[in-house]
Order: structure tokens, then C-alpha cells, then sequence
């Protein structure tokens, strides 16, 4: 029996530009699952037509669909307010918010996980600098790992419910 070996496409980012193409086209390429670890959900990524047209088609298209979303700076999405909150309201379903707990609000990374192979990592949420891989299992693992451990820790917090999610 002969060993199937998937093949996965890495790339370097360096701008806004070049991290929201790789969340849509990882939305785009995932099956079940999302979890997102953000400061405040990145406007210009978070915001972005393409990317709530992605995650839209998504969760409208393939069953079973879930979305986690870790937000480490809730007050700064309400002050902002954001599109992507709003059609998880449509959507809630699929989609589910939590505060960062306190105790693990100091992680400055930022990463979107796509079926547990798929990631993109910032070092620093400030920044766009990061790495992009379609197949990369035992590095998402790695980090859904961390994104688990505080989404177990976390839970809906006030200025979540105000945006009624």
C-alpha cells in the first residue's frame, strides 16, 4: 500500500494585502472548522467583502460548518463596530465569539486555523508580518491547542453581548 502525501503551498506575508488573500483563500479551501485568535478582528482583514463573502459561502454551503472566534480587545470591536459580528448574528449557527480570558490577554500573536492543516500566523497582531501554509497539521495543531486551551478558559463577556452575539 502505497503512502498518500499531501502537498501544501507556504508562503511569507508582508501586507495587508497579501494576509487577507491568504484568509480568503483559506476560507475558501476549508471543510468544517475555523478558530481565529485576534486583538479586535483586524478591520481591514475582519471588514474585508471578500472575506465575509468567503465565510458567507461557507457557512451557507458545506453542513457542520463551526467558527470560533477569540477576540484578546472586545472593547475596541464595539467602539469599532464590525461586519463580520454583524453576519454572525445572522449566522449563529456556525459562529460563536468569547472574550480572551484576563490571564491570557498578554499573547500578542495573531492566527486563523483552518481544519486543523491550515494556518496563518502573526508573531504580533500589530503587525502583518506572518506565514501562511495550506498544509501544515502538526503546527495547527499545535496552536489550535493554545486557541482550545483559552477558548476553554474564556466566555462571553460584556462587551461581547453588547454586540449581541
Amino acid at each position: 500500500m502505497e503512502a498518500t502525501t499531501t502537498q501544501g503551498r507556504r508562503w511569507v506575508l508582508s501586507s495587508v494585502n497579501e494576509t487577507l488573500d491568504a484568509t480568503v483563500d483559506m476560507v475558501d479551501m476549508t471543510h468544517r472548522r475555523i478558530s481565529i485568535f485576534s486583538s479586535d478582528l483586524e478591520p481591514e482583514i475582519y471588514n474585508a467583502e471578500r472575506f465575509l463573502s468567503a465565510v458567507k459561502r461557507l457557512a451557507l454551503g458545506k453542513p457542520f460548518v463551526r467558527i470560533r472566534v477569540l477576540i484578546a480587545n472586545p472593547s475596541r470591536v464595539v467602539r469599532n463596530g464590525n461586519p463580520f459580528v454583524q453576519l454572525a448574528r445572522r449566522l449563529s449557527a456556525c459562529i460563536e465569539f468569547r472574550n480572551v480570558n484576563e490571564a491570557y490577554r498578554e499573547h500578542r500573536e495573531a492566527f486563523f486555523i483552518a481544519d486543523e492543516a491550515a494556518i496563518i500566523y502573526r508573531v504580533d497582531s500589530g503587525k502583518w508580518e506572518g506565514i501562511a501554509d495550506t498544509h501544515e497539521p502538526a503546527v495547527a495543531r499545535r496552536y489550535l491547542g493554545l486557541f482550545d486551551e483559552v477558548w476553554n478558559a474564556s466566555r462571553v463577556e460584556t462587551e461581547v453581548r453588547e454586540l449581541r452575539v
